[in-house]
This record gives structure tokens, C-alpha cells and sequence, in this order.
């Protein structure tokens, strides 16, 4: 990564203070030019067969799987499954599922530890969630239940393995989904050893295995106790990360099939027993296991994690995302060939003007309805589907580099600050600093509210004015750097390699595909 990209915090690291986590959403991933020789040979010959084989066993596991639920009802499917399904189809699909990993180049799995039993832990949670590898973890948990995205149910096979694990389903466009998940996960948990053990990959999503992700709280509802799982792949070469930037599916599963030999060690931690404030507070759970096993991985435990399709990283008391909106935004307006320096905003400061979509076509003049759809749905929305203008005419003036940034944060004060009834300053509140920094930084609104209040604590008022803003967003030692690099509105755009500054500010940058679970 060039110097000052959003992959590299380096530049925002200044010498006093604690150093950056690093970026545990980015892997890059190097090869020798003897390293190349080797996989273009061996991906020619060893990775196909190893992948045609694997395909075949998978397809194999489908008769297993189908039989161990045939015939039976949703309302026999709420319970465990016993007698001779249980005992055939389970040890049939663990045997298929070894030797599938086994044919893609996973000779050996090393398991240090003592697996609880599931009186002892209902509750299993691993980590580092690296790779779409990771499910090789539930053959030493002699596969234990899981919990999955509902669509994954129409998925040929998959599906079929979901149904033979009775997997807890969470549906993202359900929102009585996640209750229904948590009582579920209550009730299994709960059971005093009638269901098997349920397996949680906490982080929610793949990481580079430099740094744990935050946790998220699901596993830790029921305030049960829980075994921690730590998962490595201890080999010369990391063929396997899956990481939200880096190789994608094809290129990770071609290389570790090219391997001649790949190992994965599962260790067993002793059994986490929450204390009773952890068992009422499940985030607090949540963070110190979090902790404990980052300790015993020698990595940090970082507060990264995604808010909707973003991810977002930690950078001194505030959340950004690694790649915000803001820069999909300039790329979709440019490539309909429109300069936002030549848009009138015409927005007046300090007073909300909400606008429809077909007045933010007229405004910015743009004719295609998928360009349109596409731009207006970048800004938050009420809820008769209209936007505030201040928020596009912000967002248009930080992609048109023309402003210094003491210009660009004024004209966000200006905008954004409200009346005072009994002064004549204008000061910035909660909402309008939450806007201006999640519209240029992609922080999430709640960690820039908690900033918000960390900044107005021992003023007389609860918000800031226009020197409080600019100190923070232009002086300080961490986020003036942050403001820095990412929007540079006093550099012009020019060719530049899409990891600069220049083409970060200027939303050049194509934002790479999400690789959430």
C-alpha cells in the first residue's frame, strides 16, 4: 500500500500515545518469483484434481444430509435428532466433510486442549474468523450446531447440510428475526446437555488474523458459560485469509489447493464462567472473552467491526470507516461525467431543506434514473424518503477539492451549527457533528454522538463552536491527521495509483466488494 492509504495507518500514528491497531480488514498477499514458478505448477496440476474431488465428496454429503431430516416435521425438527439417524448420517457427513478438506490440501489438523462438554460449555465461540476454511473447526467439535443467514437454506448442498446440522437461521431483512435467534439460542443453550454445543464465529465476518474484531453479543445472551476456540493456520505462506480487501474466492481457494500440504491448529481454551454482571451485560461478555482470547493469540482486540455493508476501524476516540461512502459517491458522480464543483448547492446554513429525489436529479442535473437512484441513496433518508440538502451540498463540496480544509470544515460548521436563544454564537450540536462526520468520514452516528459529548464535557454548553470544531478536526494530533487524509480538498485530482491520498480524497477509488458472513 502507498504511503498515507487507509491500509496503512502509519501516517495517522503520531509518536505520543498508544500505537494504531493495525488494519485487520485488509491482506496482501506477496509472492516470490520462485513462489509463482511453483503455484503456476502446481495450480495446473495438483489444484484441479484436488478441486474436482473436493466437489464430488460435497456432493456426496447431500444423501447423508437429506436422510438424517427426511420425513420428519418442522415441530420433531425442534428437538435433537437421536437413534439411527443420529448415530449414521452424523458420523457419515463428519467422515465425508474430513476427507473433503483433507482433498483440498488440509492434511493435517492439530488440536491442542480439552473440548468441553456441553454441560460444561453449551456455547462455543472461535476466532480469528480468516477464511471460508474456517468451518474445518466443527470436526474436532464433532460438528456442532451453527448459526447461518436463512438465504443460505437455497443454496444446492449447502442448504441441505444446514437442515442435517439444524442450524439456528437469522434472516438480515426480518427484523423479528434476531429475537427469534436470541430466544433460540437461550433455549439450546439452556438445555442442561439436551442439545448439542452451538458454535459462534463472534467477529460476524472475516479478518486478516492480525487482529481480532470487536464481538458481537449473540453468543453471549443466554450467560452461559462459554469455551473459547482459537483457530491458526501456522503456514509458511498465507494462502487462506479471505479478507474484505485482498484475494477473492477463486484466487484464495486455486492457491491453498496449490499447496502441497496446509495445517490448522484448533486450540482449546479452558472454559470461560461469566461473573453475574457479565451474564446481565452480554457486551461486556462479550469484550472480555474477546480479550482473553486475543491474549492467548498474542494479537490485539480491536473495536473494528462492520456497521451495515461498511467495515469500520478505530482511530484514537472515533470510529471511520475504511472506506466511506463519501468516495463511492465521487465515483458514481463522475462517471456520469459530472463535476461537483459545478453543482450550485444553494444550501442555507444552519437550516434543514429537505428535497425528493427528482429535485435531487434536478439540482445536480443528472438524467439517468439508475445514476440518480444510485447517488441518491448514499444520504440518509426520513421517513417520507427525503433527504436534508446541506448533507448533499457538503458531500459535493468535499469531492470538489477546490476548498482548503479549514474552508471545508467552516463551510460543515456553518451549515450544521444552530442558534443559540440566549447568544449570538452559533454552536454545533450532537446531531449536525454526527452528519458532518459520518458524511465525510463514515462514522457511525452513535460512536460520533459518544465523541460529541467526550468533547462538550466542562463547557458550559453541549455543543461546540466553531474553534472547539476546527481544534479537533484540524489540530489535534490524531484526528487532524484523519481529517487530512481523507478528504486533501486543497489537491487536485490527477493521476495517481488508487491507494494515494489524492485518489482517496477524491473518491476515485473503487470500494472492493464486501466479504461478510
Amino acid at each position: 500500500m502507498s504511503q498515507g492509504s487507509p491500509g496503512d495507518w502509519a501516517p495517522l500514528d503520531p509518536t505520543p500515545g498508544p500505537p494504531t491497531p493495525p488494519n485487520p480488514f485488509v491482506h496482501e498477499l506477496h509472492l516470490s518469483r520462485l513462489q509463482r514458478v511453483k503455484f503456476c505448477l502446481l495450480g495446473a496440476l495438483l489444484a484441479p484434481i484436488r478441486v474436482l474431488l473436493a466437489f464430488i465428496v460435497l456432493f456426496l454429503l447431500w444423501p447423508f444430509a437429506w436422510l438424517q431430516v427426511a420425513g420428519l416435521t418442522e415441530e420433531q425438527l425442534q428437538e435433537p435428532i437421536t437413534g439411527w439417524r443420529k448415530t449414521v448420517c452424523h458420523n457419515g457427513v463428519l467422515g465425508l466433510s474430513r476427507l473433503l478438506f483433507f482433498l483440498l490440501g488440509f492434511l493435517r489438523i492439530r488440536v491442542r486442549g480439552q473440548r468441553a462438554s456441553r454441560l460444561q460449555a453449551p456455547v462455543l465461540v472461535a476466532a480469528p474468523h480468516s477464511t471460508f476454511f474456517d468451518p474445518i473447526v466443527l470436526l474436532p467439535c464433532d460438528l456442532p450446531k451453527v448459526v447461518s443467514r436463512a438465504e443460505n437454506l437455497s443454496v444446492p448442498v449447502i442448504g441441505a447440510l444446514l437442515r442435517f446440522n439444524q442450524a439456528i437461521l437469522v434472516s438480515r431483512h426480518d427484523p423479528a428475526s434476531r429475537r427469534r435467534v436470541v430466544e433460540e439460542v437461550r433455549r439450546r443453550a439452556t438445555s442442561g446437555g439436551k442439545w448439542p454445543q452451538v458454535l459462534f464465529f463472534p467477529e460476524g465476518t472475516c479478518s486478516n488474523k492480525k487482529a481480532l474484531l470487536k464481538f458481537k453479543p449473540g453468543a453471549f445472551i443466554a450467560g452461559v458459560p462459554v469455551q473459547p476456540v482459537l483457530i491458526r493456520y501456522p503456514n509458511s505462506l498465507d494462502t487462506t485469509s479471505w479478507a474484505w480487501r485482498g484475494p477473492g474466492v477463486l484466487k484464495v481457494l486455486w492457491l491453498t489447493a496449490s499447496q502441497p500440504c496446509s495445517i490448522v491448529d484448533v486450540e482449546f481454551l479452558p472454559v470461560y464462567h461469566p461473573s453475574p454482571e457479565e451474564s446481565r451485560n452480554p457486551t461486556l461478555y462479550a469484550n472480555n472473552v474477546q480479550r482473553v482470547m486475543a491474549q492467548a493469540l498474542g494479537i490485539p482486540a480491536t473495536e473494528c467491526e462492520f456497521v451495515g455493508s461498511l467495515p469500520v476501524i478505530v482511530v484514537g476516540r472515533l470510529k471511520v470507516a475504511l472506506e466511506p461512502q463519501l468516495w463511492e459517491l465521487g465515483k458514481v458522480l463522475r462517471k456520469a461525467g459530472l463535476s461537483p464543483g459545478h453543482v450550485d448547492a444553494g444550501a442555507e446554513p444552519g437550516r434543514s431543506r429537505m428535497i425528493s429525489q427528482e429535485e435531487f436529479a434536478r439540482q445536480l442535473q443528472l438524467s439517468d434514473p439508475q445514476t440518480v437512484a444510485g447517488a441518491f441513496s448514499y444520504f440518509q433518508q426520513d421517513a417520507k424518503g427525503l433527504v436534508d440538502f446541506r448533507d448533499v451540498a457538503l458531500a459535493l463540496a468535499a469531492l470538489d477539492g477546490a476548498r482548503s480544509l479549514e474552508e471545508l470544515t467552516r463551510l460543515a460548521f456553518e451549515l450544521f451549527a444552530e442558534e443559540q436563544v440566549e447568544a449570538p454564537d452559533r454552536l454545533l450540536y450532537r446531531d449536525g457533528f454526527s452528519t458532518i462526520l459520518h458524511l465525510l468520514l463514515g462514522s457511525p452516528r452513535p460512536a460520533a454522538a459518544t465523541l460529541h459529548a467526550e468533547l462538550c464535557q466542562g463547557g458550559p454548553h453541549q455543543g461546540l463552536s466553531l474553534c472547539q470544531f476546527q481544534d479537533f478536526s484540524l489540530h489535534d494530533p490524531l484526528h487532524g491527521k484523519l481529517f487530512s487524509t481523507y478528504l486533501r480538498p486543497s489537491q487536485k485530482p490527477h493521476a495517481s495509483s488508487p491507494g494515494t491520498p489524492t485518489a482517496l480524497a477524491n473518491g476515485t477509488v473503487q470500494a472492493p466488494k464486501q466479504k461478510g458472513d
